[in-house]
C-alpha cells in the first residue's frame, strides 16, 4: 500500500490520559516509532502540541472517545495541527491484541495509509451553536416527559379529562385542572362555567370525565411541583431562543434560504446548520450528506444474498428534524408537489417508510 502521511500521529484517548506514537516512514526503510504518555489536563496538552511541532508532525488521527477527545481537539487546533478524528468502528482493533499503546500505534498504522476517513468537525461557532440547539431538544424531551407525568397523576385519581379534550394543557383543561389543584370540593356548575365557547357541546362528556375524583392532598402538592417544573423548563427554552437567536445572526441568510424550502421553519432550520454547517464543500455531494446523516439504505451484500439495508443510527439530532419537515413538507398547501408525490407513492410503500 502507498504510504499517504511520511510523518504522522495516532493518539488512543482516555478520560485522564492519551498515548501517542508518531511513526516516521523514510524510503522503503521500515517506520520509525516514537511513543509518549501525556496527561489531558490543558498545561499537559500544549506540551503533547509542542512534542509533535518538535518531532515535525504535522498531522494526526485519534479516535471519537465520547467527549474526551474535544480538549484534546480545542487545543491542538488552536496549534495548527491537522486533526483526522476517525470513527471508532473504522480503527477498531482485534480483541486480545489490544492495550493503549499498541491502540496507538494501530491507528497511527490505519492513518498513515490512508485507511481511514475523517469524520465531520464544523467550525467553531457552529460547534457552539450546536451546543444549544441540543440542548434545547434535551429541554424538549425533559418538559414532554413532565406533561405526560401530569396528565398521568391525574388519570390514576380518576380523571379521565385526557380522553376528552385534544389537549391537557389547553385553556379549558388547564382552568379545570387548575381547580381540582386548588380546591378540596367538586362544584359541576362552576367547572361547566370554565369550559370555553368551543367546547360547549362536550360539557357532558368533560363533566362525566372528572365527576368521582380522588385527589389526596399529597397528590395535589407533587402535580403541583410537576407544574411548576414544565413552567421552568418552558422558561428556559424562551431564553435558549434568544441566546440561539443572536449567535445565528451571521448565518441569516442561510436560514432565510433554507426556510424558502416547503416544510422548513425557521426553528428547523437553525437546527440543520448547526448539524452540517453553512459550508457544503464539507460533504461533496448531496448523497455523501443524506449518508451522514444517516437518511439512506446500507449496502450489505454477501455471496449474492442482499442481506439488511436498514438505515443507519447515524444523525441522531439532523434525522428527526428532517423527519419533521419531511411531514410539514407533506401538509404544505402553497406548494403541492411533496403532498401529491406522498399520496401517490405511500398506497404501495407505506406512509411511515415513505417520509
Amino acid at each position: 500500500m502507498k504510504v499517504v502521511y511520511p510523518v504522522c500521529c495516532g493518539v488512543d484517548v482516555h478520560k485522564t490520559f492519551l498515548v501517542a506514537t508518531i511513526i516516521t516512514t523514510t524510503g522503503m526503510i521500515q517506520p520509525h516509532y516514537k511513543k509518549k504518555r501525556f496527561s489531558t489536563h490543558t498545561g499537559d496538552l500544549r506540551a503533547f502540541a509542542a512534542w509533535l511541532k518538535e518531532n515535525k508532525c504535522p498531522e494526526m488521527c485519534m479516535e471519537s472517545t465520547g467527549k474526551y477527545w474535544i480538549p484534546v481537539f480545542n487545543i491542538l487546533e488552536a496549534e495548527g495541527i491537522n486533526i483526522t478524528l476517525a470513527n471508532p468502528k473504522w480503527v477498531k482493533a482485534v480483541k486480545g491484541h489490544k492495550d493503549d499503546v499498541k491502540d496507538s500505534k494501530w491507528i497511527g498504522e490505519l492513518f498513515r495509509l490512508g485507511l481511514v476517513p475523517g469524520s465531520f468537525i464544523p467550525e467553531k461557532p457552529i460547534r457552539i451553536l450546536r451546543e444549544f440547539t441540543r440542548y434545547r431538544v434535551k429541554l424538549t424531551s425533559i418538559a414532554s416527559s413532565e406533561r405526560n407525568r401530569f396528565q398521568n397523576a391525574f388519570t390514576v385519581c380518576n380523571v379521565t379529562l385526557d380522553s376528552v379534550v385534544c389537549d391537557m394543557f389547553g385553556s379549558s383543561a388547564t382552568k379545570i385542572t387548575d381547580y381540582l389543584m386548588s380546591n378540596s370540593s367538586y362544584d359541576p356548575e362552576y367547572c361547566a362555567s370554565l369550559i370555553h365557547w368551543r367546547m360547549k357541546d362536550k360539557t357532558e362528556a368533560v363533566l362525566a370525565s372528572i365527576d368521582g375524583c380522588v385527589i389526596e392532598p399529597e397528590q395535589k402538592v407533587r402535580m403541583k411541583v410537576i407544574k411548576k417544573h414544565i413552567t421552568q423548563i418552558e422558561k428556559l427554552m424562551e431564553n435558549l431562543d434568544k441566546r440561539i437567536d443572536k449567535i445565528v445572526k451571521p448565518y441569516e441568510s442561510a436560514i432565510s434560504l433554507m426556510e424558502s424550502i416547503p416544510g422548513i421553519q425557521r426553528r428547523t432550520a437553525i437546527t440543520v446548520l448547526s448539524e452540517i454547517g453553512a459550508d457544503m464543500s464539507q460533504f461533496g455531494s448531496a448523497k455523501r450528506l443524506c449518508c451522514w446523516a444517516g437518511l439512506t439504505p446500507g449496502n450489505n451484500q454477501s455471496a449474492g444474498k442482499k442481506k439488511s439495508t436498514k438505515i443507519t443510527k447515524a444523525g441522531v439530532y439532523i434525522k428527526p428534524a428532517l423527519v419533521e419537515a419531511a411531514h410539514g413538507a407533506v401538509f404544505c398547501k402553497s406548494n403541492p408537489y411533496y403532498k401529491q408525490k406522498f399520496e401517490r407513492i405511500s398506497k404501495r410503500r407505506g406512509k411511515k417508510e415513505l417520509i
